[in-house]
């Protein structure tokens, strides 16, 4: 007995995490085949409640997991790139994608399982072409959500002859709340809504729980599927927290509705059954989509009052980080070059004071430890190379016009520009990632080298800023400003490489911490260093 029990929980326990695998794997291979352009996809598609919930339909069909794509929605609320009511849209959208999964696995075909891993790990090692690889990816996860889901069959077959087993099943059909319990538990702890249901399939399939009791279940991993995007949303935004909070809600009154409606929606799911004579497997996927496509239908109506009951229920205002261009409209191009330049530069300019206090936040970071900082360097950091990218296209589309001699300078210069603030954004980037790498490695910098490090940061910080607004008024003696405190940002760290060096020699300083302050103060200097490519555009020497 004690080795039937210890294959059976090796069989369920190996082939939940192939299953796991097997969804991961074919999502990515989906992800890389369509173009890792799902930021953009519900940036751009989000426009309206049912835009937006087609947008979450698509994009959570490509990375296979609903979790993922209210983790992205989570983060792009959170950035600005999206309102909450465009938010919740994506993530009714994200609901019905995910039943995606439970459809391919009612297409039952895990006795060729073993041939489809072969078909995909010929592609996969046997072809160059990145396409092919792509596609490999995708049927080698297909082959593997089948075989894992073949063995925790297998693992599950004994429960027939467990009294316990059978108690229980009989006790979910006669208390939903109970199924639903159990269904939230267990997607809380897998973390997956999809590996949940497949087993819920296979239990089906096997005939170890009954339609009535199977249902209940279902709602509750439902529920269980937004523990991902609530974790996620700690310590985030109030605007991310509310998007995680609208998650939970929605999939918690879908199952409120639906439980209410049980005997009913269950005599729908067997007339369904019977009707288009469908297998067990494909009897639950077909109950998933119904309830989520039903949920969506539902609450879809009632996205304003949804919003309104997380605002009230989470308040409190949210600084976010507007990632979106606000000058660069296309119409200024056709009726003048030098109007186009001005919007550009002023993009250039909201680029620009984020530079600054994305570096401001590097700094906090390195000051207080605490995470909040490093979150917000990395959201502006995102808003920059975003903003770059904009204004780039933008001024691509400038230079394909008419312009003067004058104008075609400022336009050289305004590239440069961007340029050189996309790389402070990388180099405060730098920073964050050598103080996430002091605290990860538990290195200790001195008194002495914290205070020298506060010394160039504040220099650096207001050059870089002094930049910011000399190229805002054109202002020629700020720029020169710039050029000098420049020179004295080169000085102080040739001056603090050296008094660095003293301190590892007098072993007061680990070399570790060595290399974190000296990475740091380079870092710094380069900042310094593009504060004086902008200062140099105002001066005019860039000609």
């Amino acid at each position: 007995m004690d080795l039937d029990l210890q294959k059976m929980i090796f069989e369920f326990a190996g082939g939940l995490g192939i299953f796991l695998f097997g969804i991961k794997f074919m999502g990515d291979g989906l992800q890389k085949s369509a173009g890792d352009r799902l930021r953009d996809v519900l940036d751009k598609f989000t426009t309206n409640p049912i835009m937006g919930v087609l947008a979450g339909i698509f994009v959570t069909i490509l990375i296979q997991s609903s979790s993922g794509t209210t983790v992205i929605t989570v983060g792009l609320v959170s950035a600005g790139f999206m309102s909450l009511r465009q938010a919740i849209g994506v993530i009714m959208g994200a609901n019905i994608g995910t039943t995606v999964t439970a459809f391919i696995i009612g297409i039952d075909i895990s006795e060729y399982s073993l041939p489809v891993l072969f078909i995909g790990a010929i592609l996969l090692f046997f072809f160059k072409n990145k396409k092919i690889h792509n596609i490999g990816q995708i049927i080698f996860g297909i082959g593997a959500l089948f075989y894992g889901l073949e063995l925790m069959g297998n693992g599950m077959v004994p429960l027939h002859t467990l009294e316990d087993f059978q108690d229980l099943t009989v006790s979910m059909s006669d208390n939903p709340l109970l199924g639903v319990v159990i269904g939230t538990i267990f997607t809380v702890i897998i973390q997956s809504s999809s590996a949940t249901i497949g087993i819920l399939q296979e239990l089906h399939g096997l005939g170890l729980i009954d339609l009535t009791g199977a249902l209940p279940v279902l709602f509750g991993d439902n529920i269980g599927t937004t523990i991902t995007a609530v974790l996620a949303s700690i310590g985030a935004s109030v605007a991310a927290r509310r998007a995680a909070l609208t998650h939970v809600l929605f999939n918690l009154i879908g199952a409120a509705i639906f439980l209410v409606f049980l005997p009913l929606f269950t005599d729908f799911i067997m007339m369904l059954k019977t009707n288009i004579d469908l297998n067990p497997e494909m009897t639950i996927a077909f109950a998933h989509g119904t309830f989520n496509v039903t949920n969506t239908i539902i609450q879809l109506p009632f996205i304003g009052l949804l919003a309104y009951i997380v605002t009230k229920l989470i308040p409190g205002e949210d600084a976010m980080i507007e990632y979106k261009a606000k000058h660069l409209d296309p119409v200024f191009i056709e009726q003048s070059s030098s109007i186009a330049l001005g919007q550009a530069k002023e993009e250039i300019l909201r680029m620009g004071k984020f530079a600054s206090h994305g570096l401001e936040e590097a700094y906090k970071y390195l000051e207080s430890h605490q995470q909040k900082h490093s979150e917000k360097a990395y959201q502006i950091e995102d808003a920059i190379n975003n903003l770059d990218r904009k204004i780039t296209e933008y001024l691509v589309l400038i230079s394909r016009a008419e312009m003067s001699a004058f104008e075609s300078e400022e336009h050289s210069a305004l590239l440069d520009t961007v340029r050189d603030i996309e790389r402070v954004g990388d180099h405060f980037e730098n920073i964050v990632e050598l103080v996430d790498y002091q605290l990860t490695n538990k290195v200790k910098l001195t008194e002495s080298a914290l205070f020298d490090l506060s010394e160039m940061f504040t220099l650096t910080i207001e050059t870089l800023k002094d930049a910011i607004s000399a190229l805002d008024d054109k202002d020629t003696s700020l720029a020169a400003k710039v050029m000098k405190s420049e020179e004295q940002i080169d000085k102080m760290e040739r001056a603090l490489r050296k008094k660095h060096i003293l301190r590892i020699n007098e072993g007061s300083c680990s070399g570790q911490a060595g290399i974190v302050f000296v990475d740091i103060i380079s870092n710094l200097e380069r900042i310094g260093d593009h504060s004086v490519n902008i200062a140099e555009a105002v001066l005019g020497y860039r000609k």
